[in-house]
């Protein structure tokens, strides 16, 4: 394996075509698409600050790096990515990869990112930015914090774990979603889904999980949360109160009490629904 070391690099494409490469304690400053058409790389304590430094590359690993904010799009077209310990300050990035890895990130200013991917690891990350992981498919995730609107939209095949999400809009348009023990903020979580269980959660949300396709509660606390389940297929077990439920179009919802129930026979068939409370 080839080792770079303690250089900085002002020049475009500075280690264009790398392959079987380690680069340690560098500088990729102002020049732009610094490791293109890479492969087998590894990099640790890096700091990338130009422009699409990692694109149509494959196997590479980033540890304990930083990519600053002007190294946007920094990672495109790549397959085989890990990146572990590293601060990421730039917009839209990681784009049409295919097996990602996240591990111990923080994402300080990640609007766009993970767009249109495939094969998604993501283990006790933080990450700030809207529309996270539009279009993506196949993630896996244990330990994400997230503060931003519209994630998750147009995703299949997601497993969450022990997360707190933050902004409102989140799964949309989406499939196969199973998310556990975790915390979601936000209006109108999950509409236009199809087959979307949550398991042990914590839910705030205005007009959350509405015209959705088979939605799954279990042992789910709603709280602050209005307007539920309108045009769902629900099969609800709440262990909270619920402020307001409207139209859902069958299935069964279970909780301690509903302050508000909105049964418009003209708008559902009511008898196809079910509700079930203490009090």
């Amino acid at each position: 394996m080839t080792e770079v070391k303690n250089s900085v690099y002002l020049d475009e494409r500075a280690l264009f075509q790398a392959k079987d490469t380690k680069v340690t304690d560098c500088v990729f400053d102002v020049g732009e698409s610094a490791l293109k058409h890479s492969r087998d790389i590894y990099a640790e304590g890096v700091l990338f600050k130009g422009k699409y430094p990692v694109w149509y590359s494959n196997h590479v690993r980033v540890n304990k790096s930083t990519f600053c904010e002007g190294s946007r799009a920094a990672l495109w077209y790549t397959d085989g990515l890990e990146i572990s310990d590293t601060l990421y300050s730039s917009p839209k990035g990681i784009r049409r990869c295919n097996g990602v890895k996240l591990k111990n990130d923080t994402f300080t200013n990640a609007p766009e990112t993970l767009w249109a991917c495939k094969d998604i690891e993501i283990e006790n990350t933080s990450v700030t930015g809207d529309y996270l992981c539009m279009n993506s498919e196949n993630i896996t995730i244990d330990g994400l914090t997230l503060e931003g609107k519209y994630s998750f939209d147009g995703t299949k095949n997601v497993v969450m774990r022990n997360s707190k999400i933050v902004g409102r809009d989140a799964f949309w348009n989406s499939e196969n979603i199973r998310i556990e023990n975790s915390y979601i903020s936000g209006a109108y979580l999950g509409w236009n889904t199809k087959n979307m269980t949550l398991v042990n959660c914590t839910i705030e949300s205005l007009q959350g999980m509405c015209y959705i396709e088979n939605l799954v509660l279990k042992n789910c606390k709603l709280i602050n949360t209005t307007l539920a389940f309108e045009y769902c297929t629900v099969d609800a077990d709440i262990v909270s109160s619920i402020d307001s439920v409207i139209n859902p179009t069958s299935g069964i919802i279970r909780a301690e009490s509903i302050g508000e129930l909105i049964m418009q026979p003209d708008m559902v068939d009511v008898s196809k629904t079910k509700i079930i409370t203490q009090k």
